[in-house]
């Protein structure tokens, strides 16, 4: 009786932990493509002379390379902003090495390149590793239009 009800509690600890682990993988930035970007972005063949925003929701888009150590730096805050801001923003990441087209589209010529994308007008770029406070900033402020004091 004893093994079984050993059994079952290792049962139950091992579905759980798999459920925190889907979970947490959900919340996780999504990595895009070139055919993902245009579905949940921007598709610039379709509209090459002006920015249509594709998306839900407003968006942060983290272009890095798995070289680079600022990126390494930004990257646990980004997994932080996605589950801060769930149901209220997106945050997506761009291989800048995997997904040239993006980063030539893009311009990107430093990394860590932070696009931030609100639901209406044009996007906003910033360059480096910034605090996680400067990113919250712009996010209320830029994505969400809440004024911060």
């Amino acid at each position: 009786m004893k093994k079984q009800f050993n059994l079952l509690i290792a049962i139950v600890f091992a579905l759980n932990f798999a459920s925190i682990a889907q979970v947490e993988e959900q919340l996780k930035p999504e990595h895009l493509t070139v055919e993902t970007f245009k579905e949940k972005i921007y598709n610039y063949e379709k509209n090459p002379d002006s920015w249509v925003f594709e998306g839900e929701f407003p968006c942060m888009i983290d272009f890095y390379a798995d070289w680079c150590k600022p990126c390494k730096l930004i990257a646990p805050i980004m997994e932080e902003l996605a589950v801060e801001y769930k149901g209220k923003i997106n945050v997506y990441k761009v291989n800048t090495e995997q997904q040239r087209e993006l980063s030539t589209l893009f311009g990107i010529k430093s990394i860590p390149s932070v696009l931030f994308i609100p639901m209406k007008g044009k996007p906003q770029m910033s360059t480096g590793a910034l605090p996680k406070e400067s990113f919250k900033q712009v996010i209320d402020e830029f994505l969400l239009e809440q004024k911060t004091n």
